[in-house]
This record gives structure tokens, sequence and C-alpha cells, in this order.
């Protein structure tokens, strides 16, 4: 356990400990429950509670809902907070999420890491502020569940789309559809990112309904390029509420970076990426897959 202030703490087995059999979800849970410092905390973080590319964390879930009471302090929840040594994030085997929502109605941020085995079920929150997932790749079903949601608080809204092989399969599309059709009246976060189609979904996000009222937009992290760049020159100037274009992890020219700089945001446009050669063809990638 990792104390990091007096609100916040991570929970979490050692990597030496993964081959203790008493090192699991069932024994985290219990750990966490077990801990003087709980009824204080507002921020709880969970790391891998043991092997975590072979058990699901599907107890640990549960034992949060069935003690609901024990956390209704918690207002920040990080599920499967590892790094690629401890887990390939493709590999983290997360769980169903669908009875957590009654079960935390004071949660204000849910982050979850992994999409193997994701289930979100039917989304109802009143007071959810923040929904991230960082993944290498997308489920469709989980898209959809997001899609549906009911969150009428939600500022923020981060998802990792990934690519096909490693967990996303759909199409922008399937982008098309969570955009025109997710209700999100406050959201003034939009993160879609992540993506080997993400010239694609840019042009998408700069269509939707949802470019009014955001302050930050956010297709960072994929195969951005130069037509996309075209496009938000042309398009955010329509936009004077979009304060901040984040866009690090791209394929820009270093003129197009430039220009996106003339605007009179904050633009993060860092960690530009050259194209490779590989048996006659270019390639690209998004920075998080497996």
């Amino acid at each position: 356990m990792e104390n990091k202030g007096t609100n916040t703490k991570t929970y979490a087995h050692d990597f030496g400990q993964y081959e203790d059999e008493n090192k699991s979800a069932e024994a985290l849970v219990e750990e966490i429950l077990a801990d003087p410092d709980l009824p204080g905390l507002k921020e709880i973080v969970i790391g891998n509670w043991g092997g975590a590319w072979e058990e699901d964390c599907q107890a640990l879930l549960d034992g949060i809902v069935e003690n609901a009471d024990r956390f209704s302090n918690v207002e920040s929840l990080f599920v499967g907070d590892m790094d690629f040594e401890e887990c390939e994030v493709s590999w983290i085997m997360q769980g169903d999420y669908s009875k957590l929502w009654a079960a935390l109605p004071g949660l204000k941020e849910l982050t979850i890491k992994g999409s193997m085995d994701l289930e979100l079920g039917e989304i109802v929150h009143e007071g959810l502020e923040s929904l991230t997932i960082i993944c290498g790749g997308l489920p469709t079903d989980v898209i959809e569940s997001i899609q549906n949601a009911r969150l009428p608080k939600l500022k923020k809204l981060l998802l990792y789309i990934g690519v096909e092989g490693y967990g996303f399969n759909g199409d922008a599309d399937t982008i098309r559809d969570l955009l025109e059709k997710a209700d999100f009246p406050e959201l003034t976060y939009l993160g879609i990112t992540d993506s080997e189609i993400q010239d694609d979904l840019t042009a998408l996000v700069l269509e939707s309904k949802f470019m009014g009222q955001i302050t930050t937009l956010d297709l960072s992290n994929g195969t951005l390029t130069d037509k996309s760049g075209k496009l938000l020159l042309e398009k955010l100037p329509a936009f004077p509420n979009v304060k901040k274009l984040d866009v690090h992890h791209n394929y820009l020219s270093e003129k197009m970076i430039e220009d996106l700089k003339g605007f009179s945001i904050e633009v993060d446009a860092s960690e530009r990426k050259e194209p490779y050669k590989y048996r006659g063809e270019v390639w690209m990638n998004a920075m998080l897959t497996e």
C-alpha cells in the first residue's frame, strides 16, 4: 500500500509477490477493507492485484459493491494502474462494472486501464464527472455502453480507441455513432485518442455536436497527419470555446506544427514521430497498443 497523501492511497501487490497464492484480487480487497485509513480516503488507486494477466479484477469490484457503505466517501477510483513491466495493457484482465454505478453514488471520477473482459453494462450515474479508459483496443460493446450512458454531469470523456489486434473491433462508423448518440450536456473535455485511424476520427470529432461546448480537444497518441492538421486549421477558428488542443504523439510535419501553434490557444504538439517504411509500405503506430 502506498499513501500519496491524506486522502489518496494506492493498493497493489508488488511484483515479487505474484507467485504468492495469497496475493490475489480477493486478498487485495480484504487488505483494503482492513485498512484503518479507508474511512478518510477520497481517492483510491488499485494497481496489480496479483497476476492481472491471468486473473480478472472481478473480486475487487464485487468487494467494493458488497461493502458500498465502506466506500461511500470515495470520489475517485482508478482500477488497473500498472506499467508494462507488471502487465502489458492489452493483457490486463478487467471485469464487469455494471453494479458499480449504483453502489458508488458519490463517485466523481473513474479511470479504467485495460479492456480484456471489460463490461460497463447500463451506465446510469447522476454525479460522475470524469470517465477515462486506457487500453490498447476498446471493444464496441464498451463503446455502446458509453454511447447509451446517462451521465448528466460528465465533464471529461477520454477514450483510448486502440487497434484491431488488441481489442478494437469497430471502425470509424462506431465512433460516429458514439458522437451522434451520446448525450453529455456538460462535457468540456473530449478525448478520442490512440487510434491508427486518427485522421478519420478527427474529421468526425470536428463535425460533432460537442465541438460547440468543449474547452479541451484531445486527439493525441494516434496516427494524426497533416490531413488532420489542415482540417484543424480550417475548422477550429469557428469554435472559440476550445482553449486547448492536445495532439501529442503525432505524425505532423514540422511546418504544420508551427501553423497549429499559431492558434491563440494552448497547443501540445510534442512527441512528433516519423513514419517508417517496411517492405515497401509506410507504417505509423498509435502510442499504446500491446
